[in-house]
C-alpha cells in the first residue's frame, strides 16, 4: 500500500502509483490497468475526494516530471536485482530506495550537496576489512565465462573452482566470484549541452563487491553500455581497487554545473 510519513516527508510508492500521479497532473485518461493503483492512492489519502493530489506530493511529482539529473542504481545480488536512485529538479531533489521482494520504493527529500554520500550509501560502500595498499590486480576474460561461473552462486567456493576449470576461466576469476556479495552499477543521465542519444548525457560506473576479495571495477565492457552492444564473446576486464577510489569515481560521475543545458 502507498503511504506517507508526514514527519520526515517520505513517501512509499510503486512505479504504478507514480504513473497514476503523472497522468492526473497531465490530465490524461487513466489506463484501465492502473485503476487498482489509483484506488490504493485514494484509500491512503494521497488523492483527495475532488481528484487532486495531496499537497505533499507536488514537490516529488514536479521533480519526476521535469528532472535535470537522474541517478539510477542497479544492485544484483542473491535476492535478484534491486533498483534505487535519485532525481534532481529545479527546486527539489529526492532519493528513492527499493527493498527486495517489494514493488514499492521509499522516496525521501535529498539535499543535492549530499548526493554522492547518498549514492555511496545505497551501494553500501564501506571500508574494506583488509588494507590492499595500491590495488592494481587485473583479470581478463569474457562476459559469457562470467555468466557461466555465476550459475554456481550459492553452491560454495568449491563449485566456483570446479566451474572455472570446466569453462576454462582464469583461476583468479573463480576465486573472487566465490566471495561475491553483489554487482552494482550507477548510471547518471542529465540534460547536457553536448547531449548524447535521446537528448541526455550519460555516465556510469560498474563495480563488483567481492567481500574479503575487495572491490573490483569492471573496465570492460566499458560503461555506459547500450542495448545490443555486449554478447557472450565480449571482452571482460575487472581491476581490483579500493573503497577510496570507488568513492572518487562516484564523485567523478556527477557533471559540473556548466555541463547542464539549463546551467542548473
Amino acid at each position: 500500500m502507498p503511504s506517507i510519513d508526514h514527519a520526515r516527508r517520505r513517501l512509499r510508492l510503486s512505479d504504478s502509483h507514480i504513473s497514476v500521479l503523472g497522468m492526473i497532473v497531465e490530465e490524461e485518461e487513466l489506463a484501465a490497468e492502473l485503476a487498482e493503483a489509483r484506488g490504493a492512492l485514494e484509500q491512503a489519502g494521497l488523492i483527495l475526494e475532488d481528484g487532486t493530489l495531496h499537497a505533499e506530493l507536488y514537490p516529488l511529482v514536479s521533480t519526476l516530471m521535469d528532472p535535470h539529473l537522474i541517478a539510477r542504481i542497479e544492485v544484483t545480488g542473491p535476492q535478484g536485482v534491486l533498483s534505487s536512485g535519485a532525481v534532481v529538479g529545479d527546486e527539489f531533489a529526492f532519493s528513492h530506495e527499493g527493498w527486495p521482494g517489494e514493488t514499492e520504493s521509499v522516496y525521501a527529500p535529498l539535499e543535492v550537496r549530499n548526493l554522492v554520500w547518498e549514492l555511496a550509501r545505497m551501494v553500501d560502500l564501506h571500508t574494506e576489512p583488509l588494507d590492499r595498499g595500491d590495488a592494481t590486480e587485473q583479470i581478463d576474460s569474457t562476459v559469457g565465462t562470467v555468466d557461466r561461473l555465476l550459475e554456481a552462486v550459492g553452491d560454495g567456493e568449491d563449485a566456483f573452482e570446479q566451474a572455472g576449470a570446466e569453462v576454462g576461466a582464469p583461476a583468479r576469476l573463480a576465486e573472487i566470484l566465490a566471495q561475491l556479495n553483489c554487482m552494482w552499477r550507477i548510471t547518471l543521465a542529465w540534460r547536457g549541452k553536448e547531449a548524447e542519444e535521446g537528448g541526455m548525457s550519460v555516465a556510469a560506473l560498474a563495480v563488483w563487491d567481492c567481500g574479503l576479495e575487495g572491490y573490483w571495477i569492471r573496465e570492460l565492457p566499458a560503461e555506459p553500455i547500450r542495448e545490443g552492444e555486449v554478447g557472450e564473446d565480449s571482452a571482460l576486464r575487472v581491476r581490483q581497487t579500493t573503497a577510496k577510489e570507488v568513492w572518487e569515481k562516484i564523485t567523478d560521475l556527477l557533471p559540473e554545473a556548466e555541463q547542464f543545458a539549463t546551467g542548473a
